[in-house]
């Protein structure tokens, strides 16, 4: 089936060509026009593009001329694959492009992709969200040359003490340190770190908020990672049986199980 003429927003992956959604691929397959993130969006993937696509690398790119290519295009009746690594819509930098395109009365579609967030998560093994230890992830980035508003500085959100995700943050590494110490956590807290996650030379880091900017330094890690603090981190949690969900519980009655009563 015939792409229509629009612009369709791709979420890539993490890294690995393989977690892309099939809609995802089949767009990128069969799409006119191609624009991604030379310096993010694994090659692979892009190899999967159709012998028909004109291919773009965005990164020498302005906003200006990477809209205007995909403006020309879907007046020339064509579609246009817009490739973005992880997932769009978290530091994807798509509504800009779109309030652009939106000018020009172009349409888009947005493709959901793998975040990085959660690619960490699973090279980690590990759980975000533990019964009865935290419930609630928090996606952010430390202040650096962009800032943040004043009511999302790292060390309020901290403050909340459950699994915090940041992104765009191992260049500062001392600073997200004293803030999530000014917020109360505990020098011991278990942080684990994924530079370039599912791909072939991933790192994987795993310390404690006290050590994490020397080992960051250690590990030559400064671009391309992830990084998850907090108790959920702790990878002695897959040893112990007290963070049980109630889901899975044989006493816990839901909609498609009756639960079984502890006398019986």
């Amino acid at each position: 089936m015939a792409l229509e003429p629009k612009v369709y927003i791709v979420g890539a992956g993490p890294g690995d060509p393989d977690l892309i959604t099939v809609k995802g691929l089949r767009l990128i397959g069969q799409a006119d026009v191609i624009l991604y993130t030379d310096s993010l969006v694994n090659e692979e993937l892009i190899a999967r593009a159709g012998d028909h696509a004109e291919v773009h690398h965005s990164s020498g790119m302005d906003l200006e001329e990477m809209v205007e290519i995909m403006r020309e295009a879907v007046a020339a009746g064509k579609s246009v694959a817009r490739v973005h690594t992880g997932d769009p819509s978290v530091y994807g930098a798509i509504l800009e492009q779109m309030a652009l395109l939106k000018r020009h009365r172009i349409p888009v579609e947005i493709i959901p992709g793998v975040s990085s967030v959660f690619a960490a998560a699973a090279v980690l093994q590990a759980e975000l969200t533990v019964p009865d230890l935290t419930q609630t992830v928090i996606l952010t980035r430390a202040e650096g040359r962009t800032p943040v508003p004043e009511r999302e500085q790292l060390r309020d959100l901290a403050s909340h003490h459950c699994t915090v995700a940041l992104f765009l943050s191992a260049t500062l590494a001392k600073k997200v340190v004293k803030e999530f110490l000014e917020a109360g956590w505990s020098e011991h807290t278990p942080v684990a770190v994924v530079q370039r996650a599912t791909w072939p030379d991933q790192k994987v880091v795993r310390t404690t908020l006290k050590d994490l900017d020397k080992d960051l330094r250690e590990a030559g890690i400064r671009m391309h990672a992830m990084i998850l603090a907090g108790w959920a981190l702790d990878p002695t949690l897959v040893d112990r049986d007290e963070h049980r969900s109630k889901l899975y519980d044989k006493t816990f009655t839901h909609g498609y199980r009756k639960g079984v009563s502890a006398s019986e």
